[in-house]
């Protein structure tokens, strides 16, 4: 048996479905023959650009710095307290726009003995530094990969 994935909330259907019967949203028909989803892996892309010294891009406090990916290289976020909604969502808090990226793919729990990473069910997994993830305490330095992305985070 076939599953189809809801292109609306990624939800696994049986093919016998027409609707969603998470979100009830149309599914794809079986015959489109357009794939909907580019797999990414972590080790597609080992070089990274030399966005030189790091202390020069970051604010005080705890940071998200873009490394490569997207032609987002060298930005920065800055979590804010709380939950912090990583994705390809447009009302995302960090917006990922790239297939590679989950709607809702990660969020950034902040917690009383530091920020935590933890994935939402993405397709292609959240890493840190290289080692797939559910959920992980971060520290200065740590590398994350999120789809095509790869964010250096910092605590100063």
């Amino acid at each position: 048996m076939t599953n189809v994935y809801c292109h609306e909330c990624g939800y696994q259907n049986t093919e016998e479905g027409k609707y969603c019967s998470r979100c009830g949203a149309l599914l794809p028909e079986e015959d489109s023959g357009a794939e909907n989803t580019i797999s990414y892996s972590p080790e597609a892309e080992d070089r990274e650009p030399d966005l030189g010294n790091l202390s020069e891009v970051v604010n005080e406090g705890i940071s998200l710095v873009v490394r490569s990916g997207g032609g987002l290289a060298g930005e920065t976020f800055t979590p804010g307290r709380g939950k912090t909604t990583i994705g390809r969502h447009p009302d995302s808090d960090i917006f990922l726009d790239d297939i590679t990226v989950s709607r809702n793919h990660a969020q950034l729990i902040q917690k009383p003995d530091g920020f935590y990473i933890q994935d939402q069910g993405s397709l292609n997994g959240t890493y840190v530094n290289r080692a797939r993830v559910e959920i992980q305490k971060l520290s200065d330095g740590d590398q994350v990969q999120i789809g095509k992305y790869k964010l250096t985070y910092i605590e100063r």
